[in-house]
């Protein structure tokens, strides 16, 4: 079934549900539940899929013979009928056209998205803050589990950072566009004088990678810290010193893990976050080469936003990659951001 100039390979995804239902119904599946779960999730998304087109396509082939009828004698019935299911073809299309540009190597992986607070104090991490809640709601409608790896509170309100790990079907594949300087202009609920505000945040997002990870960390290269925990982590997290924080000294990543309950597991999470930062960083510095042979200039400021949040002197959130907005900026800070989303995803 070809779709805007790609295609979907309905057979390729029935033999990929052959291989998954083949997996599950081997002894051993359960031993590991959570892989058994990421299994189960990943063939239920695929049998969705293949449903879905092929429901599609039926509809359309049965309109193709109303459409014959129709040349054959004109019938003012049918002819409303198409208009109307041509409108219902165009979103459902759309939707198919998004689900095959999930097409990287990685973008059916989890993912780990970062926010990060930027110069401005209090301000600043009160709006690291609101886009964690905004993600946080994106999950929920898209139902990804999301668990806090690791958080940082404002000295006052708000958050410096916090890292979470997100699960589901193209979860990475549906957020990498999210990386970036995420900017918010409103009136301050921090000033006393109520004067307008510029605050700033980055967000990273980098897949959780656990197939073809051939990346080998050499000990002496590590710094690993441990901690008190603090912060999200439930009853008891905070008693012993089982929170982690791995230093990879050559490219001075740092990557904190604390959700866990000991020691060990905080540590097996950072070690697994670190490698596939590291194999994230390799993939764009090969990218970046590849980009100088061809002679390919490209914006990679920090400073320069992806997105702008603007609540006064008027209402707008503004993607400047694809120029897509919106006003209805409650819709968006709730976790409706799937239009943008959308929009990185056709412009690549």
């Amino acid at each position: 079934m070809k779709i805007y100039g790609g295609h979907f390979d309905i057979d390729g995804k029935n033999e990929k549900i052959k291989h998954l239902t083949e997996k599950m119904n081997r002894p051993n599946f359960w031993d590991n539940k959570d892989s058994a779960d990421e299994t189960i999730e990943e063939l239920n998304s695929l049998k969705d899929n293949v449903s879905g087109i092929s429901s599609l396509k039926s509809e359309l082939e049965n309109d193709l013979e109303m459409l014959e009828l129709l040349k054959e004698e004109d019938n003012l019935e049918i002819r409303d009928l198409l208009k109307e299911k041509i409108n219902s073809y165009e979103e459902r299309f759309d939707e198919l056209e998004v689900q095959l540009l999930l097409n990287g190597e990685y973008d059916d992986c989890n993912c780990i998205l970062e926010v990060h607070s930027g110069a401005g104090g209090t301000e600043a991490c009160d709006w690291a803050n609101m886009l964690y809640r905004m993600y946080s709601r994106f999950c929920e409608r898209h139902n990804y589990k999301v668990e806090v790896i690791d958080s940082l509170p404002g000295d006052e309100t708000g958050l410096k950072s916090i890292t979470l790990s997100i699960k589901g079907t193209n979860a990475y594949g549906y957020l990498k566009g999210e990386k970036g300087v995420h900017r918010l202009v409103r009136l301050s609920p921090f000033d006393a004088n109520h004067k307008r505000h510029t605050s700033f945040a980055s967000v990273d997002v980098i897949p959780e990678i656990k197939k073809n990870l051939d990346i080998v960390i050499d000990d002496k290269d590590l710094r690993i810290d441990v901690y008190r925990s603090s912060g999200h982590g439930g009853q008891g997290v905070n008693t012993t010193d089982s929170a982690v924080r791995i230093t990879h000294l050559p490219t001075n990543i740092v990557v904190t893990c604390q959700n866990g309950r000991s020691q060990i597991q905080n540590k097996e999470e950072a070690m697994t976050v670190l490698k596939s930062k590291l194999k994230l960083l390799e993939i764009e510095k090969q990218n970046q080469e590849l980009q100088e042979v061809r002679g390919e200039q490209k914006n990679i400021e920090f400073g320069s936003q992806i997105r702008s949040y603007v609540l006064h002197p008027y209402s707008m959130i503004k993607d400047h990659r694809t120029n897509v907005e919106s006003s209805n900026v409650e819709k968006i800070l709730d976790g409706d951001i799937d239009m943008y989303i959308n929009a990185y995803l056709k412009r690549r």
